[in-house]
């Protein structure tokens, strides 16, 4: 009975001194505390949930109808913005997913991707006195006798930090990322919140199957929060692509860094979606979504070094004295690294999308870990066409607002369906989804879907990254197997040329096809 009872202070005490020690940490900040962090969640859960079955669920629908749809789409974003409003003020982990959701076009309704998206230029800001404790903890010593300058309004504030322009004492101008006080401490708390959250929702819409969502999160976020590992990985992906002389990536400066700050070259340019600066600075979109697909292709079929955050704010574009295209590539915290197995059945996979090849659609799902008739539906995620369109070519059929309504109006269909794909592939897969997702929605914005080049590059580097395994695997075979297989991928690239500059002259006329490939 006594040890019953003094376990029980030991865990009182414990819970009690956590709690003080986070208040601590947080300036006294009430909603540092899991507890509260987790009510507040818990409660929006409810009352999203309460919302539906008050607004929606309350009488039986019929689903064709015109007032279903519409009351339907008025109930989503109610809930999106309820959703929203705990995001912003639980902060942090919330904001990195929310800006996820954002991103899931595929898979979630329009009402709730709409919302969320302004999680990626608009997330909530920091005090400059927070961040300036954040330096004194982790430099040892007064922002003032390091930088004789410093901007008290942001150049932008993600889910895990804020970067503010400043001037070094020795006259450099920096830009200086720091890592809101709150989110490391917080993130194990919230992780296991939302864990809660999720199965809370599948419970209530069987069709809401997002747990992968959550286990990437706990998987990628610990890597995001060290600020040292971004720098080693800014350093890494400016060494690979050295070779482009338009590509941007800012330098570290080593000695002014941790965990929690980055101290890095200040590059200026317009947001990649910023059609005004695109405009006044005369800057032609076309070859900017050109260097794009250049990059993500190599990125994905050649290097497996993949920057899996492409959103608008993390790709700059300016022009250079000499009036040439440079692209400054921002934020790199999450990289996947695929293996060279996974780049070789998705790039066979490409290929059998761009030849229309059922049966080779199938195979390469299947290595990718899709099972079945699922392949159909994955081909229509990872290309972000309807089926129809993949079956009549995808280099056939011209990118259509009419397109993309119907990719939308049936997600709610086939919800289920894209919830088995996600629990089913290949877990490096995830991240080229969004990849794909984010670099789809800045194309559409600069108006460049239908451009030629976008699947004549990624195909040389499909056909590229498909031989050269072919080659790892015949390397004991002799040199007249590899000279063959050399051989072959010459022939095929060839071909490709051939028949993309054919579809370019078909389309775009003599002049513009040659601009699409130059």
């Amino acid at each position: 009975m006594l040890l019953r009872r003094f376990l029980g202070y030991g865990i009182l005490g414990t819970g009690l001194a956590s709690a003080g020690w986070s208040l601590h940490t947080n300036d006294y900040d009430p909603n540092s505390l899991g507890i509260v962090r987790l009510s507040r969640s818990a409660a929006a859960v409810v009352d999203v949930a309460l919302t539906y079955k008050r607004e929606l669920y309350y009488r039986e629908w019929d689903k064709t109808t015109p007032e279903y749809k519409a009351e339907k789409s008025r109930v989503h974003k109610i809930a999106a913005e309820k959703l929203l409003q705990l995001i912003c003020t639980n902060r942090g982990v919330y904001i990195k997913v929310g800006q996820h959701i954002g991103a899931l076009e595929y898979l979630l309704p329009k009402e709730f991707v709409q919302t969320m998206k302004i999680l990626h230029s608009n997330a909530p800001q920091n005090p400059i006195e927070d961040l300036y404790k954040v330096i004194r903890q982790d430099l040892r010593c007064n922002p003032e006798d390091i930088f004789d300058s410093f901007e008290p309004e942001p150049l932008g504030t993600a889910s895990l930090a804020q970067v503010h322009k400043a001037r070094l004492k020795t006259g450099e101008v920096v830009a200086v990322k720091v890592q809101h006080p709150y989110v490391k401490g917080n993130s194990r708390v919230d992780m296991k919140t939302m864990e809660l959250a999720v199965n809370v929702l599948a419970r209530i819409f069987p069709d809401f199957k997002i747990h992968w969502l959550v286990e990437e999160s706990k998987k990628n976020l610990p890597i995001e929060l060290d600020f040292l590992n971004e720098g080693r990985n800014a350093e890494k992906v400016a060494k690979q692509f050295e070779k482009y002389s338009w590509l941007r990536v800012p330098k570290i400066y080593w000695s002014l860094s941790s965990q929690r700050v980055l101290v890095m070259e200040y590059l200026e340019g317009g947001h990649v979606t910023d059609l005004d600066y695109i405009r006044q600075n005369k800057i032609d979109p076309f070859a900017v979504a050109n260097r794009i697909g250049q990059l993500y292709s190599e990125m994905i079929f050649h290097t497996g070094f993949v920057h899996s955050d492409p959103h608008p704010g993390n790709i700059l574009v300016r022009r250079t004295p000499q009036n040439s295209l440079e692209l400054v590539l921002l934020d790199h915290g999450l990289y996947a690294n695929l293996t060279d197995k996974f780049r070789y059945d998705y790039s066979n996979l490409w290929l059998s999308i761009l030849n229309v090849d059922r049966k080779a659609m199938r195979k390469h799902s299947e290595q990718l870990g899709i099972k079945g008739d699922l392949y159909g539906l994955f081909a229509c995620m990872v290309t972000g066409r309807p089926w129809e369109t993949v079956m009549q070519g995808l280099t056939k059929v011209k990118y259509s607002k009419e397109e993309k309504n119907t990719l939308q109006n049936n997600t709610s269909l086939v919800l289920p369906h894209i919830s088995d794909v996600l629990e089913q592939v290949d877990r490096q897969m995830l991240l080229i989804l969004k990849t794909n997702d984010l670099i789809r929605g800045i194309e559409s914005t600069l108006r460049t879907q239908n451009r030629m080049t976008a699947f004549w590059v990624m195909s040389k580097c499909c056909v590229q990254s498909s031989y050269a395994e072919q080659r790892t695997q015949k390397a004991t075979s002799g040199s007249t197997r590899i000279l063959w297989l050399r051989l072959r991928e010459r022939w095929e690239l060839l071909k490709l040329n051939c028949y993309y500059l054919y579809l370019g002259l078909i389309n775009f006329g003599f002049l513009e096809a040659l601009k699409q490939v130059v």
